[in-house]
């Protein structure tokens, strides 16, 4: 039973943790698609893509560190062990989606901008 609680619990404290950054993020990343993409449509479907991606792999992460309930661990520390894990999730998804994004913004040549620059 205790195992049960404290395996809810750490789940819990991620699945928040990467609904907060979700909702940090959420603004600029629209701003971000809605520039690359340019149709609000497919801002609206990848943002949410993102979204659900940035939730569901920390939750995937935490839930692969359940607590054993043959150790003899105290329950705080078996949350934090599986927030470690979340977290680790959270990280890489949120890498993963900055690579993937990077990917897609033009490039401009310093050549290019200094020029521009100079006009001005």
């Amino acid at each position: 039973m205790v195992t049960s609680i404290v395996f809810g619990c750490g789940l819990t404290a991620t699945i928040l943790v990467a609904l907060g950054v979700v909702g940090y993020l959420n603004s600029p990343l629209r701003k971000q698609l809605l520039e690359l993409r340019g149709n609000a449509e497919r801002m609206a479907f990848w943002a949410a893509f993102a979204n659900v991606t940035v939730v569901l792999m920390p939750a995937i992460f935490a839930m692969s560190a359940a607590p054993d309930s043959a150790a003899a661990m105290p329950p705080l520390l078996a949350i934090a062990q599986q927030l470690k894990w979340g977290f680790v999730g959270l990280v890489m998804s949120v890498l993963t989606m900055g690579w993937i994004l990077s990917r897609f913004i033009p490039k401009t040549s310093v050549v290019g901008v200094s020029s521009q620059l100079e006009k001005k």
